[in-house]
């Protein structure tokens, strides 16, 4: 994925993965019992969004559609925080995640589970 998209961007874009399209207004009113943001605010990013190629807009009512799915910026952004981070090896991620708390038993069958897939 080329597009790179900063937090506040990325917080439109999860109204849009959660709700499908949707008109600026009422993304933008999400927005404003979420986080608090003006009308101003949400659609200048929403703009942004449009400009970087992750929203196309269409009329009537400014309707907006994610161009690029959730799951691929969160493999971008996993990749960028392994490479940032962790040297680019995943197995540190993986260990970091895994010294920070106490799993549940389903947490660590589920885990189990991952790790059998990729074997």
């Amino acid at each position: 994925m080329d597009i790179k998209l900063f937090d506040s961007e990325l917080k439109v874009m999860d109204v849009l993965w959660r709700e499908g399209d949707s008109t600026a207004k009422y993304i933008s009113d999400v927005l404003k019992e979420e986080v608090g943001w003006n009308m101003n605010t949400t659609y200048t990013l929403i703009k942004r969004c449009i400009k970087k190629g992750a929203i196309e807009r269409s009329e009537p009512n400014f309707m907006c559609h994610a161009l690029i799915p959730k799951e691929e910026v969160q493999e971008a952004e996993t990749n960028e925080l392994i490479n940032k981070i962790y040297d680019g090896s995943a197995d540190k991620l993986f260990a970091a995640l895994l010294g920070r708390k106490k799993l549940s038993p389903e947490q660590i069958a589920q885990l189990k589970q991952i790790v059998g897939e990729l074997e």
